[in-house]
Formats: structure tokens, C-alpha cells, sequence
């Protein structure tokens, strides 16, 4: 895996129900590198803190390998890398393969996997098209949130090195969808109750469907 596109954004502003609202998900690629602190990406935009960015969500990963698919259902957007709101658009980024608890060395920056994106309207306001959301959510390709355990600077090129694998089996995949699902299968839902690196308060919502 490595880095090809750094991503930020600065504040947007749109109509939601008649009313003005802002976002940071318009982001769009950078030639300088990113510094990532224990709470964001420094010099990007976070509108909805309660929301984005924090200690579970200081930076957000999404492939490159997943761009020919939505591409093919809009090919009328101006496309370009941050389309997902992604900080770091990843190639070789595989929510089947990587573990929540994953812990990676990407340039000088120590970062471990701690949950998938779910998506809000806004991604929808960045597609033009509110539909994206039940597409995106059907198509269980996520992306992926990280803590930073140690800050520093990334840049394009840079190579994601694997650090330590989770014990807990759970993938990114599989938390995204046992979070979203309507009905838990019960062995998944251990597996995600059981893993230390997904945030508390997600683990606690998940102990209501045992």
C-alpha cells in the first residue's frame, strides 16, 4: 500500500432544508506533505468535530482501487482524488484484508486502524446525489479511520508498513457491515464487541443486540 493523493479542504457552504450549512468534505489534492496530529490533519478543514476528527477519527484513509467502480455510476462528476473526503487516498487499501487494531508506519507517523467511515448526507452533497449513501453503504467498501499513536508528516509515494496485526480477526469490512446491518449476525457481533481498537461507545452500542 502507498499513498498517492494527500487531500484537504477548506469550509464549504450549501442549502440543506432551506437553511445555509457548511462542510469540510470538499477536499481536493496537495502537493506538500500532511501533518497529522493526535486530533486532525493539520491545515484541513473539520466543520462537525462531534462528528469528524478526535482521537478515533484524526484522519481519514480511502482507496484508489475503488475509484473505477463509482466512477462508472457517475461519470458526469469532475472527478479528482478527496472525492470521499479522504486525507490520504491509499492504493492497494483493502477493508477485507486490514484488521481494526492494525497498527502501520506511513512516512514518520504511527497509525492504527480503529473504524470505518459511515457515511452522512454530506456525502451525498459532495455526489450532487443523496442516493450515494444506500450505493455506498450496499457496495461495503468503507475506507477506514485512524488514531495517530505517534504525529508526523506524510507525503505521496509514501509506503504503508505494517507495524503489528491485530489479534482480533475483525477486518474493516466486517465492522462496517455488522455496524450498519439490520440484522447482527451474532458471531460478527462478538468479534467487534470483543476488539479493544473499535471505540468504546461503538462497542457499547453494539452490546444492545446481544
Amino acid at each position: 500500500m502507498k499513498i498517492i493523493s494527500t487531500n484537504i479542504g477548506k469550509a464549504t457552504t450549501f442549502l440543506w432544508n432551506g437553511r445555509e450549512e457548511q462542510t469540510g468534505i470538499f477536499k481536493y489534492p496537495t502537493d506538500e506533505p500532511l501533518f497529522l496530529g493526535k486530533m486532525d490533519v493539520f491545515k484541513d478543514t473539520v466543520i462537525d468535530r462531534v462528528h469528524h476528527a478526535g482521537i478515533n477519527k484524526a484522519c481519514y484513509l480511502f482507496a484508489s482501487d475503488h475509484y473505477p467502480y463509482w466512477k462508472g455510476i457517475y461519470p458526469e462528476l469532475n472527478w479528482d482524488w478527496g472525492m470521499f473526503g479522504e486525507n490520504l487516498t491509499v492504493e492497494g487499501l483493502d477493508e477485507s484484508e486490514i484488521r481494526i487494531g492494525d497498527i502501520y508506519k506511513i512516512g514518520s507517523v504511527v497509525v492504527q486502524v480503529s473504524q470505518p467511515r459511515e457515511p452522512c448526507y454530506k456525502l451525498g452533497v459532495r455526489f450532487g446525489n443523496a442516493k450515494i449513501l444506500k450505493e455506498f453503504i450496499d457496495h461495503g467498501y468503507s475506507g477506514t479511520y485512524v488514531r495517530i499513536l505517534e504525529e508526523g508528516q506524510v507525503k505521496n509515494g509514501d509506503a504503508l508498513s505494517l507495524l503489528e496485526k491485530s489479534k482480533n480477526i475483525l477486518t474493516v469490512k466486517e465492522c462496517f457491515h455488522i455496524i450498519l446491518a439490520k440484522e447482527k449476525d451474532p458471531i460478527l457481533l462478538q468479534k467487534a464487541i470483543d476488539n479493544p481498537s473499535l471505540p468504546e461507545y461503538k462497542r457499547d452500542r453494539l452490546k444492545k443486540y446481544i
